[in-house]
C-alpha cells in the first residue's frame, strides 16, 4: 500500500501542508509542529510503518491527514506527491523539505550510486517539488517553503564532499527563492542546524570526530521549533543554536583554503 489517506478526501480545495522525511528526525518534529497549524497535511516518507503512527498521532491536531510512501530519488515521486494532493481536492499551502541522505569517506572511495542517490533526493527532488509548489504560492500570495540545510551549507567538506555541496545548494536556492518572492506574500526560510541527535548520523556512517566534539548537540524538536518560529516569522535561514552561529562564523572569517583543511582535520 503506497498512500493512505486517515480521513475522508475532501471534495473542496483545501490548502495543505506538504511534509517529506516525515518519518523521524527534524521532518517528524515539523510535521507535528504543522499540524497544529494546518487543516491538512500530507506526510512523505519511505517507511508506511511509521507514516502510518505518525498520521494517528496527528489526527487530533487537524481535520485531515495523509501520508505517501514513497523514495523521491524516483523520478516519479513528485508526481505521486502531485497526485495524492489533487485526488483529496487539497493544493500545497506549505512545503516542507526535511527528507535528506548523505554518506562518510572520501569521494572516490564512496559508493558512487550512493552519492548519485544524495544529489538525487537533496538536490533534484527537493528542487522539482519547490518549482512545483511555488509558482501556485506566488499566484495565492499564501504560503512557503521550508527547506532543511544544515551549518555544512556554508562551507566545502572534505570526507563528506558531496552531502555539503548539496547542502550549499539548499542554502544558495533557499536565500535566492526567498529574495525573489518576498515582496509575493510567499515565505522561503531554510533551516540550518548544526549536530541534531537523529538517526542520520548513524545511517551516514558518521563517526565520533573532532567536529562532532567541538559542536553542541540539540534535539530534533529544538532543530524544528527554531525552524518553525523562523518560518512564521518570514526569516530567510536560521541556525538553531548560539554556539553553533558563532563556529560558523569564525570558520567564514578564515581564508578558504584554511578552512578546508580544518574541516577535513576536524572530520577525522
Amino acid at each position: 500500500m503506497s498512500s493512505t489517506p486517515s480521513t475522508s478526501p475532501s471534495t473542496a480545495s483545501q490548502p495543505a501542508a506538504v511534509v517529506t522525511g516525515a518519518s523521524s528526525g527534524i521532518g517528524k518534529e515539523l510535521a507535528r509542529l504543522a499540524a497544529s497549524e494546518h487543516g491538512a497535511i500530507l506526510l512523505v516518507a519511505r517507511s508506511s510503518d511509521l507514516l502510518t503512527e505518525l498520521a494517528t498521532e496527528l489526527e487530533p491536531l487537524c481535520d485531515a491527514v495523509a501520508w505517501l510512501s514513497a523514495d523521491l530519488a524516483d523520478s516519479d515521486a513528485g508526481d505521486r506527491i502531485e497526485a495524492a494532493l489533487a485526488e483529496r481536492g487539497w493544493h500545497c499551502d506549505v512545503l516542507i523539505e526535511a527528507a535528506g541522505i548523505g554518506f562518510v569517506g572520501p569521494a572516490w572511495e564512496t559508493d558512487r550510486a550512493d552519492q548519485v542517490a544524495t544529489v538525487d533526493i537533496n538536490i533534484r527532488a527537493l528542487t522539482d517539488l519547490a518549482l512545483r509548489f511555488l509558482p501556485g504560492m506566488v499566484k495565492r500570495r499564501s504560503g512557503g517553503l521550508l527547506l532543511v540545510g544544515s551549518i555544512s551549507g556554508f562551507f566545502p567538506g572534505p570526507n563528506m564532499a558531496v552531502y555539503y555541496a548539496s547542502k550549499a545548494y539548499i542554502r544558495s536556492l533557499s536565500l535566492a527563492l526567498h529574495a525573489e518572492t518576498r515582496q509575493a506574500g510567499v515565505t522561503v526560510t531554510c533551516l540550518a542546524p548544526g549536530f541534531v541527535t537523529t538517526p542520520f548520523l548513524g545511517l551516514s556512517g558518521l563517526r565520533p570526530t573532532r567536529m562532532r566534539k567541538l559542536l553542541p548537540r540539540i534535539t530534533p524538536e529544538q532543530a524544528a521549533r527554531a525552524g518553525w518560529r523562523a518560518f512564521r516569522a518570514g526569516r530567510s535561514i536560521v541556525v538553531p543554536d548560539t554556539t553553533t552561529r558563532l563556529v560558523v562564523s569564525v570558520m567564514r572569517m578564515l581564508p578558504g583554503n584554511l578552512a578546508t583543511r580544518l574541516i577535513r582535520r576536524l572530520q577525522s
